[in-house]
């Protein structure tokens, strides 16, 4: 089961969103919270594998939750629910560690999607979101240049990256050990020039790289 918190200021949502989650039958909602604070307090109380986090909540907002998160040193994954009007927050939010990013407004299956992505330690991109913030991102133009020193497979590697699926996952679609697509992974970062895999999975949105069906 992948344990999640649940933390949004709005107990509306948090109820939505919630019961979306609960009709998954391999992730189970821990705890809430409706304030950033909280949220911290309550991955240090429980074994949470996946913390999703809104961005704007009062006294610590969720971006400043998953600085606090990172630094406890926990294997807790970072899910942002956000909004067009907080397209301005991501490139701080991929700083802080965040995981992946889905819309409170779009598809129910994207939140089911993007936590077990994260929890998988995949990075995972709402397609909204993606081709919204991908000209917000300081090093985009380093990271299209990059695309052409990939090679046919490190491409596929990239698109089923972008796609949400973990490095087992990878491995098992193209048919080589775990080890292999890490190393994979390591040079398409470093040849694109990005920090993680959410960048990584929005230049491969904006190639056109993720398979129709992952």
């Amino acid at each position: 089961m992948i344990r999640v918190l649940l933390a949004d200021d709005e107990a509306v949502v948090r109820m939505g969103v919630r019961a979306v989650l609960a009709s998954a039958p391999d992730i189970d909602v821990v705890a809430e919270a409706d304030n950033g604070h909280d949220a911290v307090e309550a991955v240090r109380a429980h074994r949470v594998d996946v913390a999703v986090l809104d961005i704007r909540m009062p006294g610590l907002d969720g971006l400043d939750a998953a600085a606090e998160i990172r630094r406890l040193g926990t294997e807790t994954a970072v899910l942002v629910l956000t909004t067009f009007a907080d397209d301005s927050y991501i490139t701080r939010a991929l700083g802080e560690g965040a995981g992946g990013f889905v819309l409170k407004t779009g598809d129910p299956n994207e939140i089911v999607a993007g936590v077990r992505a994260v929890a998988a330690g995949a990075a995972y991109l709402s397609p909204l979101v993606a081709r919204r913030v991908v000209d917000r991102l300081a090093d985009r133009p380093q990271a299209t240049e990059g695309l052409a020193d990939l090679t046919a497979r490190e491409r596929e590697v990239l698109g089923l990256l972008g796609a949400g699926l973990s490095n087992v996952e990878i491995a098992d679609r193209i048919n080589v050990v775990e080890g292999t697509v890490k190393v994979y992974v390591s040079a398409i970062l470093r040849r694109l020039g990005v920090r993680n895999r959410v960048r990584a999975a929005i230049v491969a949105y904006e190639a056109g790289l993720i398979p129709k069906e992952p």
